[in-house]
């Protein structure tokens, strides 16, 4: 068997990799580099050309797997975030005859950003479900923790071994929304062999353990909950973290404030949990996503009675055109009031550019007067005390870790070594467009 990093072996982000057993392969996840030119997930990507997209290094480069587009069987997605789905109806449209095939909730987004006009076959696929996809070849999704929800680790089943797929993932045992992790399956994969897993890295350096969803919960609520009851209330978090809205429409209600969503995204990734039955939002809660219902709500609250209100808004990175930004810019008539909360459940993507334009926003905050709460949120990728677990659950034969930068990658490597995998034996680095081959 064999991979072959397309995307996200050398940064954060643009995942896609190539596995490949025998006759038979299968492409997993396709995403896009949300760092480059202010991408983010109020983003309209169809206003940009496939060229534009791959120059900027927006999208991955496909055309290292070229000659094994006639061995695709499916595109497979672990989960829902742009990084990981956000290129799929630019890319996937070049393997029309590959199914597209994820979780429920995974799905939905994948019709979403296809608009309805998606030529490939699509599948969903239910956490501890197993499909085969042809005759030498199945795949199971295991249920993992992370950021969004139905979040899944992948196992590949063929002639060669099986092959693990773990990226993203958090071990959260009390998650706000949905179930932990099936540490059964994984412990009885363990038992079973894995060939090779490919596994993140985007939090390896950190120490210990990542903590659950509910301690964000908590900060979240407890901030919430001790703001200026007689000043404006605005909470801004990542429109895809669906258990942290929960939270804080959950907190809204406490408080007697009308939670009120806003952004093109919220819509998106909020609307579907409702209808999925993910989320559950008080009766008078309410989501805006288009720009003239967005521009109404807001000057509707700028005239008046805005302490009845919590607004629940896209921006915290800083990003000029998400919607905090443009109020702190007076795009709208609602301005920030001196005294108003502004809540940052979110921490800096660390990259330069991030860094830069979330003190931005923050200066500008200072300056019109608003109480600035930061800290209420936790990581939804795993640290370095849970990769040791999932290397000492699953005793991979053979590992390569992805989705980082070389230097993530490269601490990867480090704990790995410290467990006993040896470098260019059975533990291997790789870079966009290079193949690992195990036997």
């Amino acid at each position: 068997m064999e991979i072959i990093g397309v995307g996200g072996y050398e940064e954060v982000g643009r995942n896609m990799t190539l596995f490949r057993s025998g006759e038979d392969a299968i492409i997993i996840d396709m995403g896009i580099r949300l760092d480059r030119v202010f991408i983010h997930e109020d983003t309209d990507l169809n206003r940009l050309s496939h060229k534009e997209l791959a120059e900027k290094g927006i999208i991955p480069d496909d055309s290292v797997i070229k000659s094994f587009k006639s061995k695709i069987k499916a595109i497979v997605l672990s989960h829902g975030h742009l990084d990981h789905l956000g290129a799929v109806s630019i890319i996937a449209k070049k393997y029309p005859s590959a199914p597209i095939i994820g979780t429920p909730y995974t799905i939905e987004l994948v019709k979403k950003e296809f608009r309805g006009k998606c030529q490939n076959p699509i599948y969903t696929l239910v956490a501890g479900e197993v499909l085969q996809i042809s005759r030498d070849m199945s795949i199971e999704f295991v249920k993992v923790t992370h950021s969004i929800p139905d979040v899944v680790a992948l196992v590949v089943h063929s002639n060669e071994g099986k092959f693990l797929y773990m990226n993203d993932f958090k071990l959260d045992d009390n998650p706000i929304l949905g179930e932990p992790p099936d540490y059964a399956r994984l412990k009885e994969l363990g038992k079973e062999g894995v060939k090779l897993m490919v596994i993140e890295t985007t939090r390896v350096a950190r120490e210990g353990r990542t903590p659950s969803e509910s301690i964000a919960r908590y900060l979240l609520k407890d901030t919430i909950k001790k703001s200026d009851s007689d000043a404006g209330l605005i909470v801004t978090t990542f429109s895809s973290h669906i258990a942290r809205i929960q939270s804080a429409v959950d907190s809204a209600k406490e408080q007697d404030r009308i939670p009120i969503l806003l952004g093109r995204s919220m819509e998106k990734y909020v609307g579907i949990a409702e209808r999925t039955g993910i989320i559950s939002l008080p009766d008078n809660a309410r989501i805006y996503g288009a720009q003239k219902s967005i521009t109404k709500v807001l000057n509707k609250i700028a005239k008046g009675g805005r302490e009845e209100y919590m607004l629940i808004i896209t921006g915290h990175q800083g990003e000029p055109d998400a919607l905090l930004s443009k109020i702190v810019k007076h795009k709208y008539d609602f301005r920030i009031d001196k005294g108003d909360n502004v809540v940052f459940s979110a921490d800096i993507i660390p990259n330069p550019i991030n860094v830069a334009q979330r003190y931005t926003l923050e200066t500008k905050l200072n300056m019109q007067g608003a109480r600035i709460f930061k800290g209420a949120h936790v990581s939804g990728h795993a640290a370095r005390e849970d990769h040791r677990d999932i290397i000492k659950m699953i005793k991979p034969e053979n590992i390569v870790p992805t989705h980082g930068t070389l230097e993530m990658l490269a601490i990867y490597a480090e704990l790995a070594e410290s467990e006993g995998y040896i470098l260019n034996k059975n533990l291997y680095l790789i870079r966009n467009g290079q193949r690992v081959e195990v036997r």
